[in-house]
This record gives structure tokens, C-alpha cells and sequence, in this order.
């Protein structure tokens, strides 16, 4: 094995990953006056991560095994633009020994840890009999080379139910069921590792005794090549979906300061076990009172910005100062730790479609100023496209306060000032959570979100004045802006005139098909004013362009809302929410459309990785019929209502577009 080309000075960096990760490294690495190089795949030709960077490399097609895993196109790529440096950032090869080893054979520098460091930490299974030898306590579980389902089910009936069978390699949730009986578990292993093999390449399990009502605290650390090794504090990441963080924050609000520091401390030896060279992260699960070793992650993470608004530390700045062959910037006793962090993730996802995935053109990308500790750190833009290929996180908005109560206020005032359209995404859900008064309360565990998922993904509150009038207001300012009409007048509505008066016509639905309601809105304008009538009340109304926003002045009181107008689709902001609706054009003959519920069709474009129903079976509503992997995670398509299964129209391996029609359900009589 080649001796790596380890800590020398480079001065062009190439960034092995896409969207928000390769944005950040790029900022960094800019700053300190290094050269970008951003690689791409076919899907990515117009994205910001290209756009940004120095110079930029096709790797190959859209799919990540043919672009952002293929280790000798990356290779190649930095030959090609002279990059004398590799930054993995997070996901894809950030925790491939091959890789790293790769980059050292092709003498460029890796900014990691070493292979062997990979390979001994990147291992779930391997990582934990290292720990165990190192004094790091340990959850009770299977950590062994054998992997049939025998010994699997042996080794979960030995820990005892309900165990956590996960997946060796990788993290993001994927590859890792609960299992909570033990009939439940052949299914769980299957889909595991069929998982797994598609994320990561290699299906190696573990089973671990599951904690119930379960903590998640992490601790970032970063050693050099010199023998230092400091922790920067720790992070709390228990508010998770399908084992996927949601909300982080750092400092944990579960820990004093005593706990604090046998945490970080249990971390340092964890690492030091290894002489670890780099950033990584040791995860550990919380019953309450003791803390468990899970895993590190030898690589940067998603939640590191909430650790560098605590601590004042750029962590990718350290990153690179460390494979420039540097010493930390800092001992351990000169870290101090200051206020509160929280980040939020935001996702292409539709929260009441049990966070399907959402894939399309962002045609609005509106983000709050980054002021008053507010931090947003993005890979989108308008005009950017979201493909079923990649991770579907679009960026984190943090905030940081001088305490956590504060903490939340802001990061709920960031989150409800951002808009995001053409794609859905989890933005009213991450509102609705962080504002849970058992969050602010910490009144939280790992199973959280599950438990309140109808909370708080409920719907927004039913239309008010203030929404008919903002949307009201939305289609004015979009005609004036078409007709590049003259807005002298601050408070002017479209078709203003000096003498008499005139009258126009609204009507808006919400919803579709039979649950829709419809909502007629008069307006009045010419000599006098402006006036809505609403339900036979009649309002005081003008409004005027701010910027990207509109002021709406109802009634004698003055609200900023913001809008968006495509055609006859309506977003509308305002202080009650976020609200789409329709104008119905009187003209088009509009109806409601009948929808064939018969038919089960791909949501997204998908593999078809498994058939859980055969032709001609009996089913009830919510059985399951088959499982797609769309965007690396597997979603199973389930009977809206109890019926026959009629006929099956794919087979496993099949490549399936948006919309294809993939079985057919016969309703029972009585359904």
C-alpha cells in the first residue's frame, strides 16, 4: 500500500461532492486564497457548486455510481485541473478508505484521516471492538463477520427485543430498521441491506439492543499530525425521522457541565485510540443517564455549523490547515464555549405524503438576510434543478442566541422567512417543531416526531381576510409587473382611475377534488379607495411592491406578506401561515377532475427493488404492494383502499418514470 502524501502545502483544492457541502468548502477554501475545482455529474451542469467554483469537471452521468463515486473520474479530474488536494465533504466517499488510499497512490492529498483511520473507525462493527478494548462504554449488541439470517436472528434473540439492525458502512439513516418483534425481523435484515447495497456498496449488518425513548449526542473533535487532539464541546441531534436528523443543536440541553465533559472526554479516547488526524464526529446514545458509544464519523458533518457558532472555529478552515501539515489553532483549554446553536434541515419533501420525496425546477429561492445570528448554508438557487438522484436536502438555516429559548425564536423567524416554490418542501414542519412547547421544554427523545407526526404536519389554518387579501394583492402586483404598469400611487390598485368606480371578481380554492372550498372576494377600486368585500364584509384594502415582499395595508392595519404568482397557482406568506391556492378562471370552463384512485403510479422517478403482493390478492387499505428506492431510500407504495390487486405492471429492476402506472387495485363492493 502507498504511503499517503500526507499535511503539505496545495494551493488548489478539488471538491469531491455536490450542493450545500461543496458551496461551504468552496467559501472556506476561497477565503484562504486557495483555487476551486468542483466536480459534476450530467444532472448537475447548472448548479451553484459549478457555478462557484474556479474551474469545474464533468464526471459522467447523473446517477452517483457513474459521477460522484466513481473514484478514477475524480482522480482523473484533479489531474486534469492540477488540483494537488481532495475535500470528500460529507455522503458519497467521504468515508471510503479506497478513496483516500486512491488519492494517495495519485499523490494528492486527502482531507481526512488516513485509510487505516477510516478503516478502523468507518466500520461500525469494527469501530465498536476498538472501543471496547479502549474503555468507551458500549450498547449490548452483534458486531460479527458472519451475516446470515440465522446468525442474525440468533444474535437479535440473545439482546433481546426490540434491537436496531443497521447497516455497517455509511450513516443517514439508511441501511438501520427497528425492530420491534421478532417475526418483523427477516423482513427488516432484507430491506436493510438492500438499502444499504444501494447507498453504500456493501450490506454488512450490525444488531444493537434498541434504547427506548432514546438521547443522541455527538461530540466533534479534530486532531493533527502533531499529536493534538482536541473536542469542541458536543451537539444534541435527537429530534430524527427514520433515523435522519432533523433539528441539531449545540450546546446539548440535556447535559450540566459535569456531564459535559464525560462525554467530551469519553470522545477524546475514543479518537485517540486511533491517534485520529483530522475532523470526525463520536455519536453516542443517551438513556437518560449514561451515554453508549454508537460510531464516528471520520468526516465533517451536516450539523458542524452549529459547533462553529459556539465555539468561534471555521472546522473546514482546520480541515485544511490540518493536511496543510499544521498544528491546531487552538489547546483544549482555550476553547470556550459561547451561547446556543440550532439548525434546521430543509428538504425537497412532502411531509403529508409521508415526506416523499419532491423533485422539479425551484422557480423561487427567497432566504431571510444573514443577520442577528441567523446563518443560512445553501446548494440551490432559483432556476436549479432538484433530480431524484441525490440526497434531497436543499440547506440548513441556523441561528445562534445567547441562549437556547432565544436560539429558537430566531431560527423559527428564519425558517418563516424563507420561500422556496416549484419544489414542496419540510418548511411549515421544521416551524411546527421547533415551536413544539415540549421542544423548547427539551421534553424530547429520538421517537419524538413519530409520535406527534399529525401535529406537525397538519395543514395550515383555514383561509382568513388577511390571505384573501394578500392573494388578492399577489395578482395585482404580478399584472402591474406584466404590463410594466406606472406604480406612482404607494397604495394603487390595478385599474385605478380618478373619476367612478369599478368592480372585479376573485373566486380562489383551496384543495382539490371533492375536499376543495371556494372563496369569492369583491374588489372596488377608482375614486375613494379600495375596498375588498369579504362574506359581505366590506374592507379598506391597498398594497404596494417592497422589495421581494408586498405591503398590504387591510383595514387600517399594515402587513408585510410575500407571494408568489405562476400562472393561476398562489403562494401566500403571511403571519398565519403559509397558504397555496388556485384562482379559478371563469372563462376555462373549470371542473374538478376525476382522479383514477385505481391506479397506483410511480410518485417519483424510482427503481422497483421489490413485489410485496401478488396478482389477485385480497388486500386491506394500507397493505403494501411494492417498494421503489427513489433518492437512495426505499418507499413503499401501499392499497389507498381494500380491494384486489388486479394486475401488476413491473417487475423488480424496473427503471420507472414520474407517473408510470405500476399496478392496477380492484375496490372491494363495500370499499
Amino acid at each position: 500500500m502507498t504511503k499517503p502524501a500526507l499535511y503539505r502545502r496545495f494551493r488548489t483544492l478539488l471538491i469531491a461532492n455536490r450542493g450545500e457541502i461543496a458551496c461551504r468548502v468552496i467559501r472556506t477554501a476561497r477565503a484562504m486564497g486557495l483555487r476551486t475545482v468542483a466536480v459534476y455529474s450530467e444532472a448537475d451542469g447548472g448548479a451553484q457548486h459549478v457555478s462557484e467554483a474556479d474551474d469545474a469537471v464533468l464526471l459522467g452521468a447523473a446517477k452517483a455510481a457513474d459521477s460522484y463515486l466513481n473514484i478514477a473520474r475524480i482522480i482523473e479530474a484533479a489531474k486534469q485541473t492540477g488540483a494537488e488536494a481532495v475535500h470528500p465533504g460529507y455522503g458519497f466517499l467521504s468515508e471510503s478508505a479506497e478513496f483516500a488510499q486512491a488519492c494517495a497512490d495519485a499523490g494528492l492529498v486527502f482531507v481526512g484521516p488516513t485509510p487505516d483511520m477510516i478503516t478502523a473507525m468507518g466500520s461500525k462493527s469494527g469501530s465498536k471492538a476498538l472501543m471496547e478494548k479502549a474503555g468507551v462504554p458500549l450498547v449490548p449488541g452483534y458486531h460479527g463477520a458472519a451475516q446470515d439470517d440465522a446468525t442474525l436472528a440468533g444474535a437479535a434473540d440473545k439482546i433481546g427485543f426490540p434491537v436496531l439492525v443497521k447497516a455497517s458502512a455509511g450513516g443517514g439513516g439508511r441501511g438501520m430498521r427497528v425492530v420491534r418483534k421478532a417475526e418483523e425481523l427477516s423482513d427488516a435484515i432484507a430491506s436493510a441491506k438492500r438499502e444499504a447495497k444501494a447507498a453504500f456498496g456493501d450490506d454488512t449488518l450490525l444488531i444493537e439492543k434498541y434504547v427506548d425513548n432514546p438521547r443522541h449526542i455527538e461530540v466533534q473533535i479534530v486532531g493533527d499530525s502533531h499529536g493534538n487532539l482536541v473536542s469542541l464541546f458536543e451537539r444534541e441531534c435527537t429530534l430524527q425521522r427514520r433515523h435522519q436528523k432533523v433539528i441539531e443543536e449545540a450546546p446539548s440541553p440535556t447535559l450540566d457541565a459535569a456531564g459535559r465533559e464525560k462525554v467530551c472526554e469519553a470522545a477524546r479516547r475514543a479518537a485517540g485510540a486511533v491517534n485520529y488526524v483530522g475532523a470526525g464526529t463520536i455519536e453516542f446514545v443517551s438513556d437518560g443517564k449514561d451515554v453508549f458509544f454508537i460510531e464516528m464519523n471520520t468526516r465533517l458533518q451536516v450539523e458542524h455549523p452549529v459547533t462553529e457558532l459556539i465555539s468561534g472555529v471555521d472546522l473546514v478552515e482546520w480541515q485544511l490547515r490540518v493536511a496543510f501539515g499544521e498544528e491546531l489553532p487552538l489547546r483544549q483549554d482555550q476553547l470556550k464555549l459561547n451561547g446556543h446553536a440550532i439548525e434546521a434541515r430543509v428538504y425537497a419533501e412532502i411531509p403529508a405524503k409521508n415526506f416523499m420525496p419532491s423533485v422539479g425546477r425551484i422557480t423561487t429561492w427567497r432566504t431571510p438576510a444573514e443577520v442577528d445570528g441567523l446563518r443560512i448554508d445553501a446548494g440551490y438557487r432559483s432556476g436549479d434543478s432538484v433530480s431524484p438522484y441525490y440526497d434531497a436536502m436543499l440547506a440548513k438555516v441556523i441561528a445562534w442566541a445567547p441562549t437556547r429559548a432565544a436560539a429558537i425564536d430566531r431560527l423559527d423567524r428564519g425558517l418563516n422567512e424563507t420561500d422556496v416554490r416549484g419544489v414542496t418542501t419540510n418548511i411549515p414542519f421544521l416551524s411546527a417543531l421547533v415551536t413544539h412547547p415540549d421542544v423548547r421544554a427539551n421534553a424530547i427523545d429520538t421517537g419524538f416526531i413519530e409520535r406527534h407526526l399529525a401535529t406537525l404536519t397538519a395543514t395550515a389554518e383555514s383561509l382568513g381576510d388577511l390571505e384573501l387579501a394578500a392573494a388578492v394583492a399577489a395578482i395585482l402586483r404580478s399584472e402591474d409587473e406584466a404590463a410594466k404598469a406606472d406604480a406612482a400611487s404607494p397604495w394603487r390598485a390595478s385599474g385605478w382611475m380618478p373619476v367612478g368606480r369599478r368592480k372585479r371578481s376573485f373566486l380562489f380554492r383551496r384543495g382539490q377534488g371533492h375536499e376543495h372550498t371556494d372563496h369569492q372576494v369583491l374588489l372596488s377600486y377608482g375614486g375613494g379607495g379600495s375596498t375588498l368585500t369579504i362574506d359581505g364584509r366590506e374592507l379598506a384594502f391597498g398594497s404596494s411592491a417592497n422589495g421581494d415582499g408586498i405591503d398590504l395595508l387591510l383595514d387600517g392595519v399594515r402587513s408585510r406578506i410575500a407571494a408568489v404568482v405562476d400562472g393561476h397557482e398562489l403562494y401566500v406568506r403571511t403571519r398565519n401561515g403559509r397558504f397555496d391556492l388556485h384562482l379559478v378562471d371563469p372563462f376555462c370552463g373549470e371542473s374538478e377532475e376525476a382522479v383514477g384512485e385505481d391506479k397506483i403510479v410511480a410518485p417519483l422517478p424510482g427503481t422497483v427493488v421489490a413485489l410485496l403482493a401478488e396478482e389477485g390478492a385480497k388486500l386491506e387499505k394500507g397493505a403494501a404492494i411494492l417498494t421503489l428506492e427513489v433518492m437512495k431510500m426505499e418507499q413503499t407504495l401501499r392499497a389507498p383502499f381494500a380491494g384486489t390487486l388486479k394486475a401488476l405492471k413491473c417487475k423488480v429492476g424496473d427503471i420507472v418514470a414520474e407517473g408510470a402506472e405500476l399496478a392496477e387495485l380492484e375496490a372491494d363492493a363495500e370499499s
